[in-house]
């Protein structure tokens, strides 16, 4: 018995992560795009819905110009993560949203962000943008994962 109500679970699993990314802090999108690519990795379907600062990232040039969450200390403290993760061969945001889109996974753009914060669409790196979209589909993304995080 015990077996056949794992196996019934494992049927309604949906095996998907959905990520909300509000934060535009370099490390933070770090931490979305590894777990998400790692979440990719292992066979799961991926939505990270982009709004407000983390929206903001994704405009042409602007992937790479977010602070630390802590320790800035002007631009020093970014230099030197940087200088750490390169020397232990960290991949770049660059090639982590790269991989992430090429591995299948889906980014979301929040329209009512862009209304909010005047963002349009020829701002954004429409490459990897998979939709642009309200909140309502954030919540049917989150309702069908096994996973939702807030970052």
């Amino acid at each position: 018995m015990e077996d056949k109500n794992k196996e019934i679970k494992e049927i309604t699993m949906h095996n998907k992560a959905t990520l909300i990314v509000h934060s535009g802090d370099m490390d933070k999108l770090y931490s979305a795009l590894i777990v998400g690519t790692g979440a990719l990795a292992m066979g799961m379907e991926v939505s990270m819905y982009f709004t407000f600062w983390g929206l903001e990232r994704l405009k042409k040039g602007a992937l790479e110009k977010g602070p630390l969450s802590r320790m800035n200390m002007l631009g020093l403290g970014k230099w030197m993560v940087k200088q750490k993760m390169r020397k232990a061969n960290v991949a770049s945001l660059e090639r982590l949203l790269e991989d992430f889109v090429e591995l299948g996974g889906k980014i979301l753009a929040c329209d009512m962000t862009m209304e909010i914060m005047g963002i349009k669409k020829e701002d954004l790196r429409d490459d990897l943008i998979s939709e642009y979209c309200a909140v309502g589909t954030y919540i049917k993304e989150a309702k069908e994962s096994d996973i939702t995080l807030f970052i």
